[in-house]
């Protein structure tokens, strides 16, 4: 959708400059004129409202629940720190560019949670 607002404003924009360039010609006419401003004004609006973006608010309820499914035979390990050894909860993985991430509460340190394969 934004692609189609972009390439209208686009050709509106072509088309006004067009108009407004005719009005100077060898009498000035006021139609061409605002023909060409109007066309100009509804181009630059179009991309305007083209680039607006509706932000994302988790504020209002709108999140994004990841579930992970672990097979029957699994037990849980206590989560500890690589830097510090800290007890870790799970109040402290984050997910970020689809990542789990891990922020010490203890050392402050930072770093990507990856799992060693079993066998």
């Amino acid at each position: 959708m934004k692609t189609i607002a972009y390439i209208l404003a686009g050709i509106l924009i072509f088309f006004g400059v067009l108009f407004l360039w005719a009005s100077f010609g060898n009498a000035f006419n006021a139609g061409y004129f605002l023909t060409g401003l109007l066309t100009v004004a509804i181009g630059f609006g179009l991309i305007w409202f083209a680039s607006r973006r509706k932000r994302f608010d988790t504020s209002n309820g709108n999140s994004v629940t990841l579930k992970i499914d672990l097979p029957a035979n699994s037990a849980l390990e206590a989560l500890k720190c690589q830097s510090c050894g800290g007890t870790l909860s799970p109040e402290n993985i984050e997910m970020l560019a689809g990542a789990p991430v891990v922020k010490c509460p203890y050392c402050k340190s930072t770093y990507q949670l990856t799992e060693e394969p079993k066998w």
